[in-house]
């Protein structure tokens, strides 16, 4: 391949990134429930269905990480079925150690739980390459992977509810609320990254963008971990 080409191709991928980081530079650090569900759900103790179900499918459909996690967890699946499994697999993860994390009251470093959650996304990205297999000479099980990051997922958003300083009353049903709020968030941002991903699988320049597409996607993964670090030595070091 000759050079002109090589810096065709170069060239997008630079530019990608460049996007990425700056989209994610803000973002990264302000990732967490909005000031004015929080004053509500403050307000408004006791059972409260419906804007639990509105606020974990807010989360779930506005939370990059989970969605950017997802993407590469379906990039090379073709069949409703294995998407299934693998969703199934994550959201299973994620409910274990919400309602856990919530209920018996298990803290965690919000911004530890975050870089994690950053790791996740561009590892999936690694794996989607071939990197482990090519560097290491051997393939994580995937479907292990998706659980235990799952795991932390969910943790990640326990840490969000905690924040809201939740009242014991009606808790129960408000987690099983939220649960059910970010399983349909994730059903409709699942829904329209498969429609968009299948109508670029059937175009040209799919096999072409593989390589770009999951750079992007590692780093982003780890443009999230690095504001999260910094994010946890800016309040340690304060």
């Amino acid at each position: 391949m000759d050079m002109k080409r090589i810096l065709v191709r170069v060239r997008p991928l630079q530019a990608g990134i460049a996007a990425v980081v700056l989209l994610l530079a803000d973002a990264a650090l302000a990732h967490g429930v909005a000031a004015s569900d929080k004053a509500y759900i403050q307000s408004h103790p006791g059972t409260n269905i419906i804007p639990y179900i509105y606020l974990g499918a807010k989360h779930m459909v506005t939370g990059y990480d989970h969605l950017l996690f997802l993407f590469g967890v379906i990039f090379f699946l073709y069949r409703l079925k294995d998407v299934g499994k693998y969703v199934t697999l994550f959201a299973i993860g994620h409910s274990t150690t919400l309602l856990i994390g919530v209920l018996a009251n298990i803290r965690a470093d919000p911004f530890v739980v975050d870089a994690i959650i950053g790791f996740s996304v561009a590892y999936k990205a690694l794996d989607n390459l071939g990197a482990f297999r090519t560097v290491f000479g051997f393939e994580p099980n995937q479907k292990a992977a998706v659980l235990i990051f799952g795991f932390f997922h969910g943790f990640g958003l326990a840490t969000k509810l905690q924040e809201l300083a939740l009242s014991r009353d009606g808790l129960f049903a408000n987690l099983v609320s939220f649960n059910i709020g970010v399983e349909i968030g994730q059903f409709i941002a699942l829904s329209i990254i498969l429609i968009l991903m299948t109508l670029w699988r059937r175009s040209r320049s799919f096999d072409r963008s593989v390589l770009v597409a999951n750079a992007l996607l590692m780093t982003a993964g780890f443009v999230l971990v690095g504001y999260q670090l910094t994010g946890f030595a800016m309040e340690h070091g304060a």
